[in-house]
């Protein structure tokens, strides 16, 4: 009978586990998977514009011009989250046109009509397609900010290792996905499951482009100490150029992707000319 029990157990763990490893890139990539409206019908000026990935994917991505006043010639790559598409950072990137800067909002394969199902690596790869875009636009990693929200902030810190920008904004963003999982799951031995790994802090701490942090302090998704851990490593590395909290702010709150955060990349684009 003890044997009996036994077996169940085990049997009930491994297809706990086998669930996890069969379902964690659903629970990590929740694509909004929905066609997007034509850009200009959303932002007066964008453009709808197609990023060819190295891997042979046709990706969908708007990009928005400045506000002429008061142009910048820097753009902004913006690499999302996990959820929703490119339509709903579409105020953010009104902001930054009105700072001067061009934005790329881009999409990840999988997300808002893409083709193609996300991984680290194939984000990876969507992100080096939007920063060769953009140089085919004439705007160098040297003109280029990249701005990665929650998991588009891993995906930036992997960019910027292999094409290192002018700088680099980070809102929300985590250590590794091996910690954000622990959070959620502690009794799992993660390390083991994972399939995408995200080591935010290794590449922040091995890299000198100028950055800025900023995070919600009552974020309930991404825990406020992970971001203040990968501001510490910019700081430590002595190229942290603004760590900046929103007080009382949730991780989607408006606050999030609203003024203060266009103006920090301001401050960023400032510090580094």
């Amino acid at each position: 009978m003890v044997v009996k029990v036994a077996l169940v157990v085990v049997l009930a763990v491994i297809a706990v586990y086998g669930a996890l490893w069969a379902l964690q890139r659903k629970m990590i990539y929740q694509a909004d998977t929905s066609p997007v409206p034509p850009a200009a019908d959303v932002i007066p000026g964008a453009q709808d514009v197609t990023l060819s990935t190295d891997d042979g994917l046709e990706l969908g991505a708007w990009l928005v011009p400045p506000d002429p006043a008061a142009d910048r010639g820097i753009a902004v790559l913006f690499a999302p989250g996990n959820g929703g598409n490119r339509e709903g950072r579409a105020d953010l990137a009104q902001l930054l046109s009105d700072r001067g800067f061009t934005v790329l909002l881009m999409d990840y394969r999988g997300y808002g009509g893409n083709p193609g199902s996300p991984s680290e690596d194939g984000l990876a790869s969507d992100a080096a397609a939007a920063a060769e875009f953009l140089a085919q636009q004439g705007f160098s990693p040297q003109q280029t900010i990249y701005f990665g929200e929650s998991l588009g902030s891993a995906v930036v810190a992997r960019l910027q290792e292999a094409t290192p920008p002018a700088g680099v904004v980070m809102r929300s963003p985590f250590t590794s996905m091996a910690d954000v999982a622990a959070d959620i799951v502690p009794w799992a031995p993660v390390g083991l499951l994972l399939r995408d790994e995200f080591p935010v802090t290794e590449y922040v701490a091995a890299s000198d482009v100028p950055t800025t942090v900023i995070w919600a302090t009552a974020d309930t998704l991404i825990d406020p100490a992970m971001s203040e851990q990968v501001a510490d490593a910019a700081e430590q590395n002595g190229h942290l150029v603004e760590a900046m909290t929103l007080p009382g702010a949730n991780h989607n709150d408006p606050v999030t992707a609203g003024a203060e955060v266009a103006d920090a990349v301001v401050r960023l684009a400032e510090a580094i000319a």
